[in-house]
């Protein structure tokens, strides 16, 4: 091992310089969770979230962090297909298992805490982790009416593909729920061979694929689409909601319980006032009474 790497090993994150280190810090470290922070100097988030890297290696001594500057190494770049920073990779036994795009901290956290309780991947060990990844995928797919497996979200989307399947969707008026498939290398790779699709974006309606844009493109040039996919309520009907997520802000998090009373999350609140949470919310429902309370007509 060289000097330099044998220095970087022993820091906290590793700073890694050449697509040969990287390679011999995927070696030596391949019996233990590897998180991989492809970042750029310029961008704000990146520094930020070296910070959150620097964090999460304390936390977890079992694992290795590392960053590499995604413009200075662009062979590994390039391999891994990493098309913006800050991106994450993660490895085990040298090899990839997961992914994650963009500055989320929680999300993020929630990974490493996952892949490093986790056992050690094991080949021979695949039959179980597919029947359980297929299970998963069949969830994923029904998870709602409509499910649009895309890169990025709704909002923000990560691909061309991706935007303008949105856009038709959109246009008419078709509710559905995405999934990025850039937030779960798992999801991203298996949902190809469980659905002998190859490529993102692809939409699923009641569980079943229909397909990817092209497809849905002649599906609303012969105004098929219509009559496949679920519609989104009536402008009347719908209700539109901010949310705050209470993972991000721990001085919130612990606060508004105090604030308001109430322990648990998730909260509702109308102009200001707790309507309260799950529970309640059910309750509401069921008695008719939270429209109204949610038009603030109550």
């Amino acid at each position: 091992m060289a000097a330099g790497a044998a220095e970087a090993a022993a820091a906290a994150v590793v700073e890694v310089g050449s697509a040969g280190q990287f390679e011999e810090l995927l070696r030596l470290r391949a019996k233990s969770l590897l998180v991989v922070h492809f970042w750029a100097p310029w961008a704000p988030q990146c520094v930020q979230m070296n910070g959150v890297m620097a964090e999460l290696a304390k936390e977890h001594p079992q694992a290795s962090f590392v960053k590499l500057e995604a413009e200075a190494v662009p062979e590994v770049s390039e391999k891994y297909e990493i098309s913006s920073v800050p991106t994450f990779l993660f490895f085990k036994n040298s090899q990839k298992i997961d992914r994650l795009d963009g500055a989320h901290a929680p999300e993020l956290t929630k990974k490493v805490q996952r892949h490093a309780s986790s056992g050690s991947f094991s080949p021979s060990g695949n039959e179980h982790p597919k029947e359980d990844l297929s299970l998963r995928l069949k969830k994923l797919t029904h998870a709602a009416p409509c499910m649009l497996f895309m890169k990025g979200t709704p909002q923000e989307p990560r691909c061309g593909f991706s935007k303008q399947m949105v856009e038709i969707l959109n246009k008419h008026n078709i509710q559905f729920s995405s999934f990025d498939i850039f937030s779960d290398e798992e999801v991203r790779q298996g949902l190809k061979t469980y659905s002998n699709w190859p490529t993102y974006p692809q939409l699923y309606v009641s569980g079943e694929l229909i397909g990817g844009l092209d497809i849905i493109k002649e599906l609303e040039a012969s105004k098929e689409l219509d009559t496949i996919c679920p519609k989104a309520p009536k402008l009347e009907e719908r209700i539109e909601y901010e949310t705050f997520d209470i993972l991000e802000d721990e001085e919130v998090r612990q606060g508004l319980k105090a604030y308001s009373n109430w322990p648990t999350y998730p909260q509702l609140y109308v102009k200001g006032e707790l309507v309260g949470g799950l529970d309640i919310v059910k309750e509401l429902k069921e008695n008719g009474e939270l429209l109204p309370i949610l038009k603030g007509e109550n």
